[in-house]
């Protein structure tokens, strides 16, 4: 069994039962006592109150309130929520802008520190402004959900992404490129990567890029990206 689907089975075990013990745990997963054991100090950290008795027979028992969703979220989920109201604060129209920051707090505090790490590199990459009122949006489309989970292996991995590409006038295009930032001009996505082949710097927007995925076996460095004074790094919108 997985790590991922034995923690899942653990914690269905309690919230079904009320308690268990660690023997009766280990047998119903097939692991050891100490997976069991390791296990649930992994599950602590994710924000799960789980109390246990001391003794080898002690009972093990999650408190009501301890089920948390948050700790199940992935690194892009939580990245994606937060860029979502990131853009929103943008143009704007963010009602009870305080209470969304407290909530994605707690969000944040719930994760381990190797999701956070992460988390991290996605945020740095994270640029906001201001559209220009000219631009036409008659064509906006939807963005392809497999951006975001190719963008979180491009981003934190350093591979390059291929993906189709329609222009304005309707041409599609092969890109392979190197993702180096993504700026968000509500309502409008940006990727900002390095074209290997035009040796420059390009916007791609996002509602316009399908077919996304990472080149395995492809590392590129960091670049810094030149952008327009009316442009802002997340983190310093984030102080």
């Amino acid at each position: 069994m997985r790590v991922q689907s034995r923690q899942d089975a653990i914690l269905r075990s309690l919230r079904r039962r009320g308690s268990s013990t660690i023997d009766a745990l280990a047998h119903e997963v097939d692991a050891s006592r100490r997976t069991i054991l390791r296990d649930i100090a992994t599950l602590r950290e994710q924000g799960y109150v789980i109390h246990s008795e001391p003794g080898r027979g002690g009972g093990v028992w999650l408190a009501p309130q301890a089920s948390q969703t948050t700790a199940r979220l992935s690194v892009v989920e939580v990245f994606a929520l937060i860029i979502s109201v990131a853009a929103m604060r943008a143009a704007g129209n963010l009602p009870f802008s305080d209470l969304a920051d407290a909530g994605l707090s707690k969000i944040q505090k719930a994760l381990t520190s190797d999701k956070v790490r992460d988390l991290r590199k996605l945020l740095d990459c994270l640029h906001i402004g201001q559209l220009s009122p000219l631009q036409d949006l008659s064509d906006m489309g939807k963005m392809d959900p497999a951006l975001l989970p190719a963008f979180e292996a491009a981003f934190l991995q350093r591979r390059r992404l291929t993906f189709q590409y329609r222009d304005a006038k309707g041409h599609q295009t092969s890109r392979n490129v190197e993702p180096q930032a993504l700026l968000i001009l509500p309502p409008l996505w940006y990727l900002v990567a390095w074209d290997p082949a035009r040796e420059g710097f390009r916007h791609f927007r996002m509602d316009r890029i399908s077919r996304p995925e990472p080149v395995d076996g492809t590392v590129f460095r960091q670049r810094h990206v030149p952008f327009d004074d009316d442009i802002c790094p997340y983190r310093q919108i984030a102080r």
